[in-house]
């Protein structure tokens, strides 16, 4: 049993709100019973979805009345200025004032990376925060950073991630010195933009177990437990995957019906595909880590289902029991390299 941990849900983001959190939350509940949940929203719509699940708030399980909600069209500046009482604010809130460790959202993404960082702050040493995630490789998976907060970076905040993907991915995957690659247009030292290649420099010169430059089809072979990059790269080679894994998927069902032959090949090759479709399933890595906030903020996917939008709980659980913000922070302090952004 790990250690009692309290977890604030934005219960109204995301694209389909309470019919997805509240249910993943009580699945979560029974699962691991050292966890309590701050249910933040509608308080009437809240408790008809829980009596619907035959649940009601108890001492685990609380709910937080929020009057507001941001939408998925809302700048982050009018979120921020004019939805002070929104779920996303309320829950935020909660963990800044010490009710909650972690906050999680499936919610609109600027709008919850602007209230984190105003309300929460960064940790010292850290310019801008970045979102990272786990992708599958050949060998496991690797921690991607940034895939969409920041689009302009200096080699400095090209740093800090690289740092901070170091820290979360030694902290919750027991790497002890884990290898970090900067992502480019090719290996050479030569290549790519003067601040990628001067973070190249700055990472050769750093604590860390910098292995160079990787290039984009190098992330999924797992040579680097790590890949930094800055906001539009990830967010486009994000999103690219997921373009190419629904492709794939959708000409391996056109193949499978093409005729009765392949249809009832289909058939003897179901349990491989559903093997596969497990290690690949996007759903097993949502939960997107706000990565250089003093306190844990995760952002789920707006269109998570419930063992989606579980997965992301469970991400925050992990990165509160292993206290991953202040080994951020211990990190940026003893770096021998400590360059400052420009």
């Amino acid at each position: 049993m790990g250690q009692n941990c309290t977890v604030a849900i934005d219960a109204m983001g995301g694209d389909y709100g309470p019919a997805v959190t509240v249910p993943a939350s009580l699945e979560l509940l029974k699962e691991m019973k050292h966890l309590s949940i701050h249910l933040v929203g509608d308080q009437q719509i809240l408790t008809e979805v829980l009596a619907q699940h035959k649940e009601n708030p108890s001492e685990r399980l609380q709910i937080t009345h929020a009057s507001q909600q941001v939408e998925m069209t809302d700048l982050p500046s009018y979120a921020l200025r004019n939805k002070k009482d929104s779920s996303m604010r309320v829950a935020i809130n909660l963990v800044k004032e010490g009710k909650a460790q972690a906050c999680v959202s499936a919610g609109n993404t600027g709008a919850l990376m602007a209230t984190a960082r105003f309300v929460l702050k960064t940790l010292p040493g850290v310019d801008r925060p970045a979102i990272c995630t786990a992708l599958p490789t050949i060998k496991g998976h690797v921690h991607v950073l940034d895939l969409g907060a920041n689009v302009d970076l200096s080699p400095a905040h090209l740093f800090q991630f690289a740092v901070m993907g170091s820290e979360l991915t030694s902290a919750v995957d027991g790497v002890p010195e884990p290898t970090v690659g900067l992502l480019n247009i090719g290996e050479e030292e030569i290549k790519g933009n003067e601040a990628v290649k001067e973070a190249g420099h700055l990472l050769a010169d750093s604590g860390l177990n910098y292995i160079g430059f990787v290039e984009g089809d190098d992330i999924f072979k797992g040579i680097a437990d790590v890949v930094v990059c800055d906001g539009f790269v990830g967010n486009v080679m994000l999103k690219t995957t997921e373009g190419v894994g629904k492709l794939i998927a959708h000409f391996m069902r056109q193949e499978f019906q093409r005729n009765l032959f392949t249809r009832l090949s289909a058939l003897i090759a179901m349990p491989v595909m559903k093997r596969l479709r497990a290690r690949i399933d996007h759903r097993a890595y949502n939960g997107a880590s706000l990565l250089g906030l003093r306190h844990i903020v995760i952002k789920s996917h707006g269109s998570a289902d419930c063992f989606s939008f579980g997965n992301a709980i469970r991400e925050a659980v992990r990165e509160v029991e292993k206290g991953v913000p202040q080994k951020i922070a211990a990190r940026l302090e003893t770096l021998l390299v400590e360059p400052q952004a420009g």
